[in-house]
């Protein structure tokens, strides 16, 4: 029997791990007990999203008058709204604990190093175990900008930012990013005033410009100050306020500073390998991560890195899929999922969502492509929901119909951009979408304006 080693029990690691086992190999599967479910569990997606829908409540508890409804939020309590997401993630992780027990895995509570040069065997505390095939599935930690006063008190990152259990006063956060904006539009809906100031000329970089700038305007309307093209040169903490921040950045020529009680470090993250000896072994990479081939396989034949550490992708799902790319080829089976159609959201209010090419790419590979709008204002449903103000989707279609590119902002992108991308997939165009019933009335009718 062939023996699959998994170091990292995260989204690239504990679904392929049972996968893996269902098809006979013998798992073995290493992550500290209380780091089950990587980053995206303890300190990521899952926490952040438990926040999102707290904001979210309070956005409709804040407008319940508008439905008849009168009340107020004089309760309001950080603490118990932490609270109600610790019990999520304790929830989730108790269930992966139980995938963990699945027969054909064996789980190794520790830290996994590289050992004895060579890169199928590792050392967990003093046991040593050896593999066919190995994965590393380790993620990422938060990146620090190389500034004086980086890490003063009082400048944390997401994972500090989760534990909050007071609303900080002034919330100054660096980085326009997909971490930076989901803070930046929860705390700014709980009661902060918040600045966000962004190294680029605009938010979300690797979004299509038109939609990332749509949302930075509707986040403005709501109250957070952006600041961008501006990049932070030092941090440091008031002489005579204690607990003040000063964070200085430079803008159209001039040092400026934006005044906090807290500073989110946001600026991104890097590979999690430092602890992995990989240079020993024998395994290939960079700053960006650990360097891996089309199939996510390392310079070492039967030793692959999926999700965050390989750099390419820094989504969960994009983890969970290439691992099973990476099982499919140890395997060898085929595998037909099309990497290369992975949807991204932004879970701020309003939502933002993207798959495949921005308009800039489309039409840089495309001179005849067709771009194709569609607003909320116009449905129904998004009018019930009181959701028309911002919503807007954009389709990149070639001549022939089918779709290079989907681009949503508006109240459930993150749910309506899978239609899109199911129909990438499918190498569908946009008349098969218009010649399918939708339901009515439902926010989806709005992608049938396509046409």
């Amino acid at each position: 029997m062939k023996t699959l080693l998994i170091i990292g029990a995260g989204p690239g690691g504990y679904e392929c791990a049972v996968q893996a086992a269902a098809a006979g190999l013998d798992v073995h599967v290493v992550d500290s007990a209380d780091h089950l479910g990587g980053t995206c569990l303890g300190e990521g997606c899952i926490p952040t999203k438990c926040l999102c829908h707290t904001a979210e409540v309070v956005e409709h508890v804040r407008a319940a008058e508008a439905y008849g409804i009168k009340t107020d939020l004089t309760g309001f309590s950080m603490e118990q709204a932490i609270l109600r997401k610790d019990q999520i993630v304790a929830q989730l992780r108790q269930g992966i604990q139980t995938l963990m027990q699945t027969p054909g895995i064996t789980f190794h509570n520790g830290k996994a190093r590289f050992a004895n040069g060579d890169a199928h065997t590792v050392e967990v505390g003093g046991e040593t175990l050896k593999a066919d095939y190995v994965i590393v599935a380790t993620g990422s930690v938060p990146k620090f900008l190389p500034i004086p006063g980086a890490h003063t008190p009082g400048v944390i990152t997401s994972t500090e930012l989760l534990q909050l259990t007071e609303v900080p006063k002034r919330l100054c956060v660096i980085g326009g990013g997909v971490i930076g904006l989901e803070f930046a539009s929860i705390f700014n809906t709980l009661g902060s005033q918040v600045t966000v100031i962004e190294y680029c000329k605009e938010i979300l970089p690797n979004f299509d410009k038109d939609i990332a700038k749509r949302l930075r305007t509707a986040l403005k309307k709501r109250g957070i100050e952006f600041i961008t093209g501006a990049p932070v040169t030092a941090i440091h903490a008031d002489e005579s306020q204690e607990g003040l921040l000063h964070v200085s950045y430079e803008h159209r020529s001039a040092v400026h500073d934006a005044l906090a009680d807290v500073v989110l470090m946001a600026v991104g993250r890097a590979a999690h390998v430092e602890s992995l000896n990989l240079a020993e072994a024998g395994i290939e990479f960079t700053p960006r991560g650990i360097t891996v081939n089309e199939h996510f396989e390392t310079s070492v034949p039967g030793v692959y890195a999926v999700g965050d550490v390989n750099g390419r992708l820094q989504l969960a799902h994009a983890a969970t899929y290439q691992s099973y790319h990476v099982l499919d080829h140890i395997l060898e089976r085929p595998n037909h999922t099309d990497l290369s159609l992975v949807p991204a959201a932004v879970f701020t209010q309003p939502e933002a969502a993207m798959v495949g090419l921005t308009e800039e790419q489309a039409k840089a590979t495309f001179e005849a492509t067709q771009v194709r709008k569609a607003f909320y204002r116009a449905n129904g449903r998004a009018l019930t929901m009181d959701a028309g103000a911002d919503g807007y989707v954009k389709l990149l279609t070639a001549p022939d119909g089918s779709v290079l590119g989907a681009h949503i902002i508006g109240a459930h992108a993150s749910e309506l951009i899978h239609e899109l991308t199911l129909l990438m997939s499918l190498g569908g165009t946009i008349d098969q979408l218009c010649h399918t019933v939708h339901a009515h009335p439902s926010l989806s009718e709005v992608l049938l304006a396509l046409r």
